[in-house]
C-alpha cells in the first residue's frame, strides 16, 4: 500500500475533523437511502426520520470515541447499547393497530433500529461493515417486500373486511365458507366503514382448504347475491 493511501486510511478510522465529517456525510447519506422507500410508501418515518437516527447513532458512538480519547476513561460500548435499547421508544411510535385490527409500521420500526445499528458501526469507523449491512437493509425492505407480498397472495390464511346486504346474510355467508371447506378462525362483527345505512360488516380470518390466489377467492365472493362488498386486508 502506497503511502497517501495508508495515510488517508489512517486518517479516516482515527478521529479528527476529516473522519468525522465523512462519518457524518455516510450517515445521511446510506440512512437516505435507507428511508427513500419508507418515505415513497408514506410510512410514519420516511427519508429524514431514518437520516436522522442514523446521523444521531453516527454522533453518539463519534462521542463515546472522543470521551475515551480525551478522558481516557469509558466503556467504548457504553453510549452504543443505549442508542440501540433507546430506539425502541421511536420506533414503537410508528406501529399503529387500524380500525381494521391489522398491525402496521413493524417493517418502518426495525428498519429505524437497523438504520441506528448502522450508524453506531460509522461512528465507529466500521465501514465497510456500514455499507455491507445498508445494502442488506435495502434489499430486505425492497427486494424481499415483492417476495413477500406475492407469496401472501397465495397463502392458505387470508384476512377479509365483508360487508353483506343485510343481518341476517351473516349465517348465508358463513354456511357458503363450510361449503368451500375453509375454516374460521376469527370472525368480528363491526359497524359497516362504507355504507351509509350503517349495516353490519365482518373482519374474518379464513384458513382455505388449500392455496388459492386471494384476488379470485374475493370475485367469488362478490357473485353472491348478499355480500355487499369484500376486501382482503
Amino acid at each position: 500500500m502506497s503511502e497517501p493511501l495508508f495515510l488517508f486510511g489512517y486518517c479516516l478510522h482515527s478521529l479528527n475533523s476529516v473522519s468525522i465529517f465523512v462519518r457524518l456525510f455516510l450517515a445521511v447519506l446510506l440512512g437516505g437511502i435507507i428511508g427513500l422507500e419508507r418515505g415513497i410508501k408514506g410510512r410514519p418515518a420516511g427519508m429524514r426520520t431514518y437520516m436522522l437516527v442514523c446521523l444521531g447513532s453516527t454522533l453518539a458512538m463519534i462521542t463515546n470515541s472522543y470521551i475515551i480519547e480525551v478522558f481516557g476513561a469509558s466503556d467504548p460500548a457504553r453510549m452504543g447499547a443505549q442508542v440501540i435499547s433507546g430506539i425502541g421508544f421511536l420506533g414503537a411510535g410508528t406501529i399503529i393497530v387500524t380500525r381494521d385490527r391489522q398491525v402496521r409500521g413493524l417493517t418502518t420500526a426495525a428498519g429505524l433500529w437497523a438504520s441506528a445499528c448502522m450508524g453506531l458501526a460509522i461512528g465507529v469507523g466500521f465501514y465497510v461493515g456500514a455499507l455491507i449491512g445498508m445494502f442488506f437493509i435495502f434489499f430486505v425492505i425492497m427486494g424481499i417486500h415483492r417476495l413477500d407480498t406475492k407469496l401472501l397472495s397465495k397463502s392458505r390464511s387470508v384476512d377479509l373486511y365483508v360487508e353483506l346486504k343485510e343481518s341476517a346474510s351473516i349465517h348465508d355467508f358463513l354456511e357458503h365458507v363450510r361449503g368451500m371447506g375453509a375454516k374460521v378462525t376469527y370472525l368480528e362483527i363491526i359497524r359497516s366503514k362504507y355504507d351509509k345505512q350503517n349495516r353490519a360488516a365482518l373482519l374474518v380470518t379464513l384458513l382455505l382448504p388449500k392455496r388459492k390466489i386471494h384476488y379470485e377467492l374475493l370475485a367469488e365472493f362478490h357473485e353472491l347475491a348478499f355480500v355487499e362488498f369484500a376486501e382482503e386486508i
